[in-house]
């Protein structure tokens, strides 16, 4: 696949054995994977990931909703290593957009990864803050889908529009099928979850042997339940 599969959660564990797959390009986490993993320790967390990850591209994310206090923990996350992006979303919890603060990251060499990307006045106005600096843009293709549009028509807005070192990520992947998507729309990231990497073997699968599995598999527990009429 021309598509970059970046690996997305909060698990050490399966960070490390995601590590060593060659088809896993890099990685992401967020606050909320985060906690859904119980890690209370941000930075230790990050530390202990990175001594890991040294080479693949890994992106965290901010977690302040002031300019100054997003500034102070880009920089800090910026400094654990060379292979670091730092999330900033689009905007703060009070829709105040974030374009003047990634405007200062980028001066100071942070690389970004533009986060939280939902219309295509938010990505015009992404790739246009970012210039062309070498960065990340998500957009949140699987929460668009969930809210009953078409992703595909965001994400190929983007890809058309982009600048040469700009990168544009499928994000909140739902299904696998996703991947092929974004490939065809040309975006050049997709982040997925670790729970459907665990079912990446099944890409390919010839659908009448699959067929038959899964009629074997409602026999087999219909039977293991001692269902009877």
């Amino acid at each position: 696949m021309a598509i970059k599969i970046f690996a997305d959660g909060a698990d050490l564990e399966s960070i490390t054995k995601l590590n060593d797959n060659p088809v896993i390009k890099g990685f992401t986490t967020n606050p909320t994977l985060m906690k859904k993993s119980g890690i209370t320790d941000y930075a230790g967390f990050a530390k202990d990931v990175l001594s890991v990850v040294k080479e693949k591209p890994f992106s965290f994310e901010v977690f302040s909703d002031s300019w100054e206090d997003m500034e102070r923990e880009a920089d800090i996350i910026a400094s654990w290593a060379d292979n670091v992006y730092v999330k900033i979303p689009i905007t703060n919890t009070k829709g105040i957009n974030n374009f003047g603060l990634v405007k200062s990251l980028i001066k100071k060499g942070v690389k970004i990864n533009f986060t939280c990307i939902f219309t295509y006045e938010q990505i015009g106005l992404a790739i246009h803050t970012l210039e062309n600096n070498p960065s990340i843009i998500s957009i949140f293709a699987g929460r668009i889908a969930d809210a009953g549009d078409n992703p595909e028509h965001y994400v190929h807005f983007a890809t058309k529009m982009k600048e040469e070192k700009q990168e544009i990520l499928w994000a909140s992947t739902r299904e696998l099928s996703n991947i092929r998507q974004a490939e065809l729309c040309g975006a050049d990231i997709i982040t997925v979850g670790h729970n459907l990497l665990a079912k990446m073997d099944m890409i390919g699968m010839n659908l009448k042997e699959l067929s038959l599995d899964t009629v074997r598999m409602f026999r087999q527990d219909a039977i293991d339940s001692g269902f009877e009429l």
